[in-house]
């Protein structure tokens, strides 16, 4: 077996332990740093919305299936963001089907529209007529707006029901927003720090990244179910128990994680080197930052403010003081027995009653009759003797002897 498994099924047993509850400090400091580099973010570069959210320019160039590549893509991208126009500093360059390129800008003037059809045939064998100009409207990118909101509306009202319905614990629903709101504002402030254009791609992979954070928030919580079941007979308290569930789905979350990991950051650096300005690059980063941060919310956050919110409940108290008290006992298992000391008061015996007093004169049970007399050498008890007794050389001591049933109790 590995380190890594060995380290798995250790987590898992209870014999190694991270504690990722009782560190509140720490795990909510990170979370409010990322957060609010995220808002700031936001509220001073902005995001960078694509031309199908703000309007704009689009010029279908019709060329030979052999003239379609990626190499072509490349120069008019190249081409287009040196010819000066501000609106066309970055345009988006894709190819559609076997015989088409199409180019994406800002809003242009007919004389700015002009200059980058006449760039655009200097770079690739097009004519006039094989390059035809349209304009974008903002209304269509307004209603996926519109339409992404009311997903996630109906999304998060869908998630409270299930986990209410499915955990029977309104707090367990609570934790679970929390942790989606923080990764959501995760992914929207990394697309402000990046400048990476946000369009119907990235709307649909910010969809997508809730349902991956909240299945491994759900099998974080499944788990704290179970080992919170029967607090009583565990032994633990509540965060205690809820601390052993993460690390007994650490290594589960670890795994998925990479798993789904891996092809999405091998899709984000094709687009976004290879391909460049990509839809796929879009769908892809969000996706990426988001099930990151779900990774990290499901096991730091999502545990964290629900223990937080269980903190008052009765039960949750009294486990919580259990917890303690057994600590103190296994810290020092001798503590709370008394030790000798010279200077203890000597206990007297009352005369009337035969009870011992103490130094105060306060009644205690009376002491246990005195031992029996024991042998001298032997280091035993002298039994008491049942019938007529006989020297005996043989133990240093008189025996009893045993008589015939016949003759017990005549003469």
């Amino acid at each position: 077996m590995g380190k890594y498994s060995r380290l798995g099924n250790d987590l898992y047993r209870g014999r190694r332990s991270i504690d990722f509850v009782h560190r509140r400090a720490i795990w909510y400091g990170v979370s409010l740093f990322l957060v609010g580099l995220a808002i700031v973010a936001i509220g001073v570069k902005g995001l960078n919305f694509g031309v199908e959210f703000t309007g704009g320019a689009q010029y279908r160039v019709s060329l030979p299936t052999t003239e379609v590549t990626q190499d072509n893509a490349d120069e008019l991208r190249a081409a287009v963001a040196d010819t000066g126009i501000e609106a066309a500093a970055v345009p988006t360059v894709t190819t559609s089907g076997d015989n088409t390129i199409l180019i994406q800008v800002e809003s242009l003037t007919q004389d700015e529209s002009t200059a980058v059809i006449a760039t655009i045939m200097d770079t690739v064998p097009a004519t006039a007529d094989d390059v035809s100009p349209e304009e974008i409207g903002a209304s269509w990118g307004r209603e996926v707006g519109q339409r992404a909101l009311i997903g996630v509306a109906v999304f998060l009202l869908l998630v409270v029901l299930f986990i209410w319905a499915y955990f029977r614990e309104w707090k367990m629903s609570v934790a679970a927003l929390v942790a989606l709101l923080h990764d959501v504002l995760i992914t929207i402030g990394v697309y402000a720090l990046s400048g990476f254009p946000v369009t119907p791609s990235a709307v649909t992979g910010l969809l997508a990244i809730l349902g991956f954070s909240m299945y491994d928030t759900v099998v974080v919580f499944d788990k704290v179910r179970e080992n919170t079941h029967e607090l009583r007979k565990s032994g633990q308290s509540y965060s205690q128990a809820t601390n052993l569930a993460v690390n007994q789905t650490l290594v589960r979350s670890i795994n998925t994680s990479i798993v789904a990991l891996i092809p999405i950051g091998a899709i984000l650096y094709v687009s976004a080197v290879q391909l460049g300005n990509s839809s796929l690059k879009d769908l892809a980063l969000a996706q990426f930052v988001g099930m990151a941060a779900g990774v990290y919310s499901s096991v730091f956050i999502a545990p964290r403010v629900l223990v937080q919110l269980k903190s008052r409940e009765k039960d949750v108290l009294q486990s919580e003081r259990r917890a303690a008290s057994r600590a103190r006992h296994e810290a020092d298992r001798y503590a709370t027995v008394p030790s000798f000391r010279d200077d203890m008061p000597v206990r007297e015996q009352d005369a009337e009653d035969g009870d011992a007093l103490g130094p105060d004169g306060d009644s205690r049970p009376a002491p246990a009759p005195p031992r029996s007399a024991e042998a001298l050498g032997k280091g035993r008890v002298v039994p008491q003797a049942r019938g007529p007794v006989q020297p005996s050389g043989s133990s240093g001591r008189v025996q009893p002897t045993r008589q015939p049933r016949s003759k017990r109790g005549k003469g």
